[in-house]
């Protein structure tokens, strides 16, 4: 499907707007290859700079940069922007995880003064368990327990701190938070296990 995105837009005689920008940059990162760096890479280069305040957009790109390995890129644009949302924050501490930079990871989340949401946590669960060093422990463990009821409930945010505090040795915590969850899917008797 996204390869055929890149066809219709090799057809186009006009300038893509805004919405078929953030389309293409999300196609270039489904696929990751030669063409789509050289596409996505071309439309970010050329792109107006009256689309610079569009968060979705850019986000679409910093998403497609960190994709294709390009963190450098990702970071430029990410500091250009002018106001940050999390999911900007999101976006960026998931590349870095993705990318192995899980300090890095950590670095960002801890310039974050907006409200955090439940992928911000996930993330950062993430992070932390990929990390497993003092400092690590330090932020899961604190963000654990700041983390506000609403996201008591939703299991992909529990087994991520389940993941981390397994990788930390902290079984018995582990333990009470897979005990709390009332649904229990694969994924969190995974979490368990490993």
């Amino acid at each position: 499907m996204s390869e055929k995105v890149l066809d219709l837009f090799d057809e186009m005689t006009i300038e893509p707007d805004s919405v078929t920008l953030t389309v293409l940059f999300n196609a270039c990162a489904q696929i990751a290859n030669n063409r789509a760096m050289k596409i996505g890479k071309k439309l970010l280069h050329r792109m107006p700079t009256n689309y610079q305040n569009n968060n979705v957009l850019i986000n679409s790109a910093i998403d497609m940069l960190i994709k294709f390995g390009d963190i450098e890129n990702a970071e430029h644009v990410f500091q250009s922007m002018k106001k940050k949302d999390i999911i900007s924050y999101n976006v960026m501490i998931k590349g870095y995880v993705a990318n192995d930079m899980s300090e890095k990871a950590l670095d960002l989340f801890e310039q974050i003064h907006i409200n955090l949401d439940h992928v911000t946590y996930t993330i950062v669960f993430n992070a932390c368990a990929q990390l497993a060093n003092d400092r690590a422990k330090k932020i899961g463990k604190k963000l654990l327990d700041e983390m506000p009821n609403d996201y008591r409930d939703e299991n992909i945010v529990l087994t991520s701190a389940i993941h981390m505090l397994m990788k930390f040795g902290d079984v018995e915590s582990a333990e009470n938070i897979f005990q709390s969850i009332k649904k229990k899917d694969i994924i969190t008797y995974n979490a368990m296990i490993k």
